[in-house]
């Protein structure tokens, strides 16, 4: 085992040679390496923390660079904390870094590289962007789903108030349980036609859905996480920092919920057609079974579909939940800014109505007050990692053919030469003049919210929705209260991700008639 380990590095070692020389001083600035592993030796002794190590070693080597290079094996890694090197990156010379890196886990999570997002094969995301635009996140779609968010909409204020009931005196609702699992039920919803995979639970959700939201997380925890054998794939299969096994769990437990509902929908599909059966299309599995080519036959294959599901599923849960769930703890600690938001909330939609997405475009003070948890608070600390196709200059810093370029969303948050006071909540900074309308979106890469370019998330307008929804639904059907004994929310991070370290937990009173919760 030695013997091959030493194989391996000095591999890896002898191919990253020869265009040292060439690299030398050219590379934005980075920690000192060792011969053979570079900077691995840091990365496996930060292992339970990546991301903050890689970020203090950008806050004390490259500050004023605005970009970081590690060196993990052969691999230059360029991590990205400033708008304009972020924009010559994912905009002007996004053909340059177009692709991913093919690595263990985002193999085994997009079924070998078949979804949109994951994929390091352009072809293949042409066809699978195609899919999405056209097909699954078209505009006529979303709104014949329309009614399916509502009465998940509807289901949230119930959920909440059926705990209030539970005692009267003020109820302490987990806002996290709330808020994952109603952006689990609607995207199951949406997908499967279904928010439960088996019977309805009474109240919450029930063991299968509380697993597939956790397995989600992990899944997001775990998608570039900066696996060992990522950087040395001779070690595939040893699983020395163990994260094989938690992506193996992770995808054993989603092809036990996901698969039995695609493959009885393909059979379903497949028995109509040869009876010549009109079909009608109700979710957005459908949709990715019934697509067909010129000669109709089956446009995605089966992994194709069970790729993208879950795709969609990760992206639908983890960001908004995290989102919604960061902006009312920073919220709790600033009365004045909760104040604002309720006030917006009863002049746009006033109390006789439950809000509808509808009422989003004009609800500015809200979007500003996610826009501000978006920047501050991410779940993760990197967006996806682009890789150089060929060997290209930006900000004057030259990246090899090869190397993995990250966007640190953390960086660009938290810059202060471009967001002043960058720790403190003040969604008043996304206001502008008043004038504009607010969008989640960030256009000029100030922070990340649904990526950028043409590897830009495609699902804006469904974020937004599930987002602000979740949000002022919350916000406009309860009046929230720190529980007793707590003078502020504590807003410290999980080790492991940047949500909060503890769910954050409200005590809440309706604020609305009783015939809007029925």
């Amino acid at each position: 085992m030695a013997a091959t380990l030493l194989l391996l590095l000095l591999h890896h070692h002898w191919r990253g040679a020869a265009s040292k020389k060439r690299e030398a001083g050219r590379l934005p600035p980075g920690p000192a390496t060792l011969p053979f592993i570079g900077n691995m030796h840091q990365l496996i002794w930060n292992k339970t923390s990546v991301f903050r190590w890689i970020h203090r070693a950008l806050d004390e080597t490259a500050a004023g660079a605005g970009a970081l290079t590690l060196k993990l094996g052969s691999v230059h890694v360029v991590v990205v904390a400033c708008p304009e090197i972020a924009r010559e990156v994912l905009r002007r010379n996004e053909a340059a870094f177009f692709s991913r890196p093919a690595t263990f886990a985002s193999s085994l999570f997009s079924y070998g590289y078949k979804s949109t997002s994951l994929t390091v094969v352009e072809d293949q995301w042409r066809k699978m962007k195609r899919v999405l635009t056209s097909e699954v996140l078209s505009p006529a779609l979303e709104c014949r789903l329309h009614g399916r968010r509502v009465l998940e909409a509807d289901h949230l204020v119930r959920y909440v108030h059926g705990q209030l009931k539970l005692a009267p005196g003020g109820c302490v609702v987990d806002i996290r349980h709330a808020a994952r699992h109603f952006c689990g039920n609607i995207i199951r919803r949406l997908v499967f036609g279904k928010r439960c995979f088996g019977e309805p639970p009474a109240a919450g959700p029930g063991a299968d859905e509380q697993e597939h939201v956790d397995a989600l997380f992990t899944l997001v925890n775990y998608v570039y996480s900066f696996c060992v054998s990522d950087y040395y794939p001779g070690l595939v299969g040893l699983d020395l920092d163990g994260h094989e096994k938690v992506a193996r769990g992770v995808m054993s437990t989603l092809d036990r919920l996901h698969g039995p509902v695609i493959d009885e929908r393909v059979r379903e599909w497949s028995q109509r057609r040869k009876a010549g059966d009109r079909i009608e299309v109700a979710d957005i599995l459908d949709v990715l079974v019934s697509l067909e080519d010129a000669d109709g036959q089956p446009v995605l294959s089966m992994d194709e579909i069970k790729a993208q599901t879950v795709e969609l599923m990760f992206g639908s849960v983890v960001y908004p939940s995290n989102t919604v769930e960061w902006a009312l703890a920073e919220m709790m600690n600033r009365p004045d800014v909760m104040r604002k938001a309720i006030d917006e909330l009863d002049a746009v939609v006033g109390k006789e109505r439950l809000v509808q997405e509808s009422d989003i475009c004009n609800l500015n003070y809200l979007k500003s007050c996610i826009r501000e948890a978006f920047r501050l608070h991410p779940y993760h600390a990197i967006n996806a990692p682009r890789v150089a196709m060929e060997d290209t200059t930006v900000a004057g810093y030259l990246i090899p053919k090869g190397s993995h370029v990250i966007v640190s969303r953390i960086g660009l948050g938290k810059n202060s030469k471009v967001w002043p006071e960058p720790l403190e909540f003040r969604p008043e900074r996304h206001l502008g003049d008043g004038a504009a309308a607010v969008a989640l979106a960030e256009p000029d890469l100030r922070f990340v919210t649904f990526g950028t370019g043409r590897r830009g998330c495609p699902g804006v307008s469904l974020g937004t929705s599930f987002t602000m929804v979740l949000f002022a639904r919350l916000l406009q059907g309860f009046s929230w209260m720190k529980p007793p004994g707590i003078d502020r929310i504590n807003l410290q991070e999980s080790p492991t991700s940047l949500a909060l370290a503890a769910p954050l937990v409200l005590q809440a009173q309706p604020r609305l008639a009783p015939h809007l919760y029925a």
